[in-house]
């Protein structure tokens, strides 16, 4: 068993932790504001083919999360980079407008959740790509509610469900982690353990 130090050191946030939570939020929320646009589009002309299918297009909207998880390694920080990042895109004139912190908190949990499932000891691509699914289901959960799709058909419902885990998988689970692994091997992460792990491996 871990010592309370020991804990302390796994677990306890440093000033660097809070400071690169909050960049990495602010970058992720520009990001999700670029995606509005392109994403929206992609997801108006899926749904247009099969209602629902649009769902293969929210992943990047989930990666949020998935970062702040991989990198900063702490509990806590997976919720609070996809709330900064929500907060940065609504700030900047998203067009779902105080909703979209709504959904910076929902999918926060969902990619929490599954780093707490795995005692916050795992990083590597599956835990990655369940946290990223494990937001689209929180994001899935809430939108049942706001805008209201628990009024729409089961089919509509279980197509969206199935497409926004696909997506949360590869483009906020698979994307997220290789980003991850880039910015380590490139000594951008060296204060962290994600970094020190890359120079282990060279």
């Amino acid at each position: 068993m871990a010592s309370p130090s020991q804990a302390t050191r796994t677990y306890g946030w440093r000033v660097v932790d809070i400071v690169v939570t909050s960049v990495l939020g602010v970058a992720t929320g520009i990001i999700f504001l670029g995606w509005n646009f392109v994403g929206g589009a992609g997801f108006d002309a899926l749904d247009k083919v099969t209602p629902g299918l649009g769902g293969l297009a929210v992943g990047i909207w989930l990666i949020g999360g998935v970062l702040g998880g991989l990198i900063i390694r702490k509990p806590g920080a997976a919720l609070a980079v996809e709330l900064i990042a929500a907060s940065v895109s609504a700030a900047l004139g998203s067009q779902w407008g105080i909703t979209t912190l709504y959904s910076g908190l929902a999918q926060g949990l969902g990619a929490e959740l599954i780093f707490l499932v795995f005692a916050y000891r795992r990083w590597g691509l599956v835990p990655a790509a369940l946290a990223g699914a494990g937001a689209a289901v929180g994001e899935w959960i809430l939108e049942l509610f706001i805008p209201g799709n628990i009024a729409k058909s089961v089919a509509f419902n279980v197509i969206y469900l199935v497409s926004m885990v696909i997506s949360g998988a590869v483009l906020a689970g698979g994307v997220g982690w290789a980003l991850t692994k880039a910015l380590a091997a490139s000594g951008a992460l060296s204060r962290f353990a994600a970094g020190r792990e890359a120079r282990a491996d060279v």
